[in-house]
């Protein structure tokens, strides 16, 4: 494990964001189950890929591995990284990627039958999240120290890149990010400081910005989106369902919890299972059903 030069902030020391939990078969097996429209799938790590030898072939046939070498190709100093905001600065140069092309984390999931359209219409992105005012954070000692705000400040850099302050900026919900390569790009170029600034920290730093925010936001700027539905989408953070009763969370991953979700983001899947047991085979049957290897 690399070693930072100073001490981390909490949202990047949390041990079980480095526990494996197999949440990236319930996501691949939503994609095929949910979006059998999507042609191809890239994982991105560093080295192996996970075991997929337990997938059936149809949706084995649509993955790809593209490794982190590749995507800091020119920048290779800044490896090994465990800072997904890093991976996020560079990830459009995955060679072969589509102008046009979703990032998901491998903790969401679709839970219902996704359409092209739900997530781009034409060129323009459907954006997922709402309108904030977050400015009250910017000189709150305490916030800064709060892991569960650490978002909220990765929001505000990102959207700063772009001309919005923190008093009005769009937040971008826990779903699938729909986005442009060459706007990825564009971005990149203008603002190559703040980018490689950006990759060079191998943990989460309270210095950096939310990639996906600054296309949010730089697709606004060029009122080149579609809003989307604020009711669509579930999100389980960590620790959410602690001091109470164990039925109320397990009720939000129910059929009926889900009525009319097509997104479900779960942060911290060990954690739910302790106040939720069967949490796995719930997922299982939200995403459509792992389906049986050919």
């Amino acid at each position: 494990m690399a070693e930072s030069e100073r001490a981390l902030n909490e949202n990047a020391s949390n041990p079980h964001r480095w526990e494996q939990s197999d949440e990236i078969y319930f996501c691949l097996t939503s994609i095929y189950n949910h979006a059998p429209w999507v042609r191809r799938m890239w994982i991105l790590v560093e080295e192996e890929g996970p075991d997929l030898s337990d997938l059936p072939q149809a949706l084995r046939e649509k993955i790809h591995i593209a490794r982190h070498a590749e995507v800091f190709a020119g920048h290779t100093d800044v490896l090994p990284t465990f800072n997904s905001l890093a991976i996020e600065s560079v990830m459009w140069r995955i060679d072969g990627l589509a102008e046009r092309f979703l990032y998901f984390n491998d903790d969401v999931f679709l839970t219902s039958p996704l359409e092209p359209e739900d997530v781009f219409v034409g060129n323009r992105p459907v954006l997922r999240g709402e309108w904030v005012d977050y400015s009250a954070l910017l000189d709150d000692e305490i916030a800064r120290a709060d892991p569960a705000l650490f978002a909220q400040f990765m929001h505000i850099n990102g959207a700063a890149l772009c001309g919005y302050d923190a008093a009005r900026l769009f937040a971008c919900a826990h779903v699938v990010h729909p986005l442009r390569r060459s706007v990825m790009a564009k971005l990149f170029e203008q603002h190559k400081a703040a980018f490689l600034a950006n990759i060079s920290h191998r943990f989460r730093d309270l210095s950096q910005f939310l990639p996906q925010g600054a296309h949010t936001h730089m697709s606004i700027l060029r009122g080149d989106f579609v809003q989307g539905s604020k009711d669509d989408h579930q999100h389980i953070t960590s620790g959410q369902g602690m001091g109470q009763p164990p039925a109320q969370t397990r009720d939000l991953l129910m059929p009926e919890g889900l009525d009319g979700v097509r997104f479900l983001c779960v942060n911290d899947l060990p954690q739910l299972e302790v106040l939720v047991l069967d949490a796995r085979e719930l997922i299982a049957q939200a995403v459509g059903g792992m389906p049986a290897p050919l």
